[in-house]
């Protein structure tokens, strides 16, 4: 009787001593906010909020000790009373500098997209090409008059326009499946680069949320739920660029809010003809919260660009004294684009611990695109100028289910999601032409329509500082072509399931270091005319990753993170001279390291860097012939960045690519590069006034580079040699923006 009624004590007092501990932590608009970290010192323990700024901790005690930590926030501080546990606690935390201070390092939140955030605030983005640049270890070069969607290198890839990276905004996919271009093109201009808010990314193919071309990785961006403020700037600087931007609030109630961006730009470059260039954006956004907690948004945006282009030019153009390097061998190159995006995401709590997201969009694309890449080789009286052009309809839309479900042993939450994809393009077409007026040849002219259907089942076992994450992603496809040029109805399907796993592991011993190791399968969806033209085979190439790495917070100023990986793919997609399709090239691997560094080394001076080393072959080609075409073994940025220096900001910011092979024996080499840029503002009052400075040391370089067989029009035979961009000279712009 006696041991009984010990127990019996022994589990009353338990309970007085460890009970469930709830609350809600917004800002000082009462807006909620999501991924605080918060930190119970006594039992160190962890806890963060969901999207509804909610947060639990299981066994907290009267006396314990908890903190909260967000980027952007002043950290809060608190000892556990009797009453807090009647009732959910209300924490509000006012708006501070950010710093690396507020990163947190836990198993729930991921800490490289904290310092993609902190990156972001402390050098923003100046314009649409330096929106990827964000992204640590990602290089992109322009190579087409500005207006054609930038060359993607990541992980010794050269992903050209978006084959091997999951590109989005707001939940709309980016990549183009089946273009008329290439496959998985990504035009990431019709961003206004002041509105993004913030940047998820991630490297290798771990993640079930993300399907088709998330081999090397994927990139999701956020714009900005709400504005702080209105503001206009004008910006103006050498070789006739122009850009003015907007932001206006039109909304701000306790339920709602709205705004719109627009901007214009307009540029004519170094080049001896000059681009012509003009884009125009528009964006509006509009949030309301609902009844039974659900939350809605819609974003709506245009894009509107037409520019010229000098293209690609032979080194021995130059060499021989017929153009210098910004001159053009056919100067009637270049493009129209446009693109309109409707969004709908739509939230509800479901539960306690049940939410569900559902994202819908629209989006109609229309392209135009001149090119002559080896002026007359093919015909050497006209020339061989192409033009490749279409019209296209996207539709689609996913929901995530998502539930944390409590337990003894651990914590279990899930996400299921299923969704669809759908791309109606019409008249796709590859034409020889003429100084883009005469049509000569149709090379390729077809519809398209491919359907991608998916679900997913992302699965955590949280056991506080260990997390275990399997997951499986199963992805339907459908492509249909039908052949315009055939006299006779010619149209032909192929359809293919593919099985996507993963198992990723993350642990955390303590707020400073977390461990990973990452496993999956991914995949880069093919072309649709390939797909038909090869009677389905090689529809999905299949990508297998791991990662093993680790996030170190050295002292409350410094973090450094670093990965091992590997990654092996079934098929490598070749662009051959943009002769209709893509051109498959069989296995390879790559074997890389990844090291970054960023350092609060003052309160005003921020450091950042990161290097990027890639070892990538073909493993079906003997030694010594089987490079990677382009592939980039090694890449490094960073820069510094100034804050609050009396009135003063700025930053100082390098790239630098190495040397690499540019086709398959290295016998041709793709020229590496070392550029500096450099930004100063000056703030008075509600007037920043700024001075942008590209190529600070007028390095020259070549920006983008290609080994193409070429013939020029008063040659007999042809040559195989790097033909290239170059890069932009020392440019100088200065920039006005009034705040109110």
């Amino acid at each position: 009787m006696k041991s009984k009624l010990t127990i019996g004590l022994l589990l009353i007092c338990m309970y007085a001593q460890a009970q469930l501990l709830t609350g809600k932590v917004v800002d000082q608009d009462a807006n909620a906010l999501e991924d605080v970290a918060l930190f119970n010192k006594t039992k160190n323990t962890h806890s963060h909020t969901n999207g509804y700024g909610e947060f639990t901790f299981d066994n907290a005690a009267v006396g314990d000790q908890i903190y909260s930590s967000h980027l952007g926030y002043q950290s809060y501080a608190f000892t556990v009373k009797e009453e807090d546990f009647a009732s959910p606690m209300a924490i509000t935390l006012y708006a501070t500098a950010i710093s690396l201070e507020q990163v947190s390092i836990t198993p729930n939140i991921n800490t490289l997209n904290q310092i993609a955030k902190i990156d972001l605030e402390s050098s923003p983005v100046k314009s649409s090409q330096e929106i990827l640049r964000k992204v640590p270890g990602l290089v992109i070069g322009q190579h087409a008059g500005g207006g054609k969607a930038e060359q993607i290198f990541l992980r010794g890839f050269d992903i050209d326009h978006g084959t091997d990276i999951n590109l989005s905004v707001d939940g709309i996919p980016v990549n183009m499946v089946s273009h008329a271009h290439g496959q998985g093109y990504s035009d990431l201009h019709f961003i206004i680069p002041e509105t993004i808010d913030k940047i998820d990314f991630g490297k290798g193919p771990y993640y079930a949320e993300r399907g088709d071309f998330g081999t090397a990785g994927y990139v999701a961006f956020a714009t900005k739920e709400k504005l702080k403020k209105n503001s206009v700037s004008v910006e103006y600087g050498d070789f006739d660029s122009f850009r003015t931007v907007g932001l206006f609030n039109l909304l701000d109630t306790k339920t709602s809010n709205a705004y719109v961006a627009s901007s214009l730009n307009t540029f004519n470059g170094p080049f001896d003809s000059p681009q012509n260039f003009n884009r125009f954006n528009v964006m509006g956004k509009y949030n309301v919260t609902l009844a039974d907690q659900q939350k809605l948004t819609l974003t709506a945006s245009h894009l509107q660009s037409k520019w010229d282009a000098s293209g690609q030019i032979p080194q021995r153009s130059i060499d021989d004294g017929t153009i210098d390097r910004f001159g053009a061998i056919d100067d009637t190159e270049g493009g129209n684009t446009s693109r309109t995006n409707i969004i709908v995401n739509h939230s509800k709590k479901l539960s306690e611990a049940k939410k569900i997201k559902t994202n819908a969009f629209y989006s109609h694309y229309d392209f135009e695109l001149f090119s002559n890449f080896t002026f007359f080789l093919e015909d050497p009286v006209n020339g061989d100028q192409i033009t490749q052009r279409e019209d296209r309809n996207i539709f689609g839309f996913d929901t995530a289910l998502s539930e944390k479900i409590k337990g003894d042993a651990f914590d279990f939450e899930y996400t299921a999601g299923v969704g669809f994809r759908y791309d109606d393009v019409n008249e796709v077409e590859l034409s020889h032409t003429k100084n883009r007026r005469e049509l000569l040849d149709r090379l390729s002219y077809g519809n398209v329509d491919q359907v991608n259907a998916f679900g997913y089942l992302n699965t955590e076992f949280d056991f506080g500082d260990f997390k275990i994450n399997p997951a499986l992603r199963l992805d339907y496809f459908k492509f249909d072509y039908e052949d315009l040029l055939s006299e006779t109805y010619d149209n032909k399907s192929e359809t293919k399931v593919f099985a996507s796993p993963k198992l990723n592991f993350l642990y955390s011993p303590n707020q400073d270091l977390q461990l990973f190791f990452k496993t999956g399968i991914g995949f880069h969806s093919n072309d649709t005319r390939v797909v038909v033209a090869n009677n389905g085979e090689s529809i999905l190439p299949a990508a297998y990753g791991s990662d093993l790495g680790a996030i170190y917070k050295l002292t409350d100023k410094l973090i450094v993170n670093t990965a091992f990986w590997a990654l092996f793919l079934e098929q490598e997609f070749v662009y051959v001279s943009d002769a209709a399709i893509v051109e498959p090239s069989g296995k390879t691997r790559r074997l890389g390291v990844d090291f970054g560094l960023r350092y609060e080394a003052l309160d005003w001076l921020y450091l950042y860097g990161d290097v990027n080393y890639t070892y990538a072959r073909s493993t079906e080609e003997p030694s010594g012939q089987d490079y990677i075409p382009l592939a980039p073994d090694l890449t490094t940025t960073g820069g510094l960045s100034i804050e609050n220096v009396g009135a003063f900001s700025g930053g100082l910011n390098y790239r630098f690519v190495k040397d690499r092979a540019a086709n398959e024996d290295n016998s041709i080499v793709a020229e590496g590069y070392f550029v500096t840029d450099a930004n100063i503002n000056y703030t008075y009052k509600n007037v920043v006034f700024g001075v942008i400075v590209e190529n600070v040391f007028n390095t020259e370089w070549n920006e983008t580079q290609f080994a193409t067989e070429s013939r020029l029009f008063n040659e007999a035979e042809s040559v195989e040699e790097i033909h290239f961009t170059p890069g932009t000279p020392f440019f100088i712009r200065g920039k006005v923006t009034y705040n109110f």
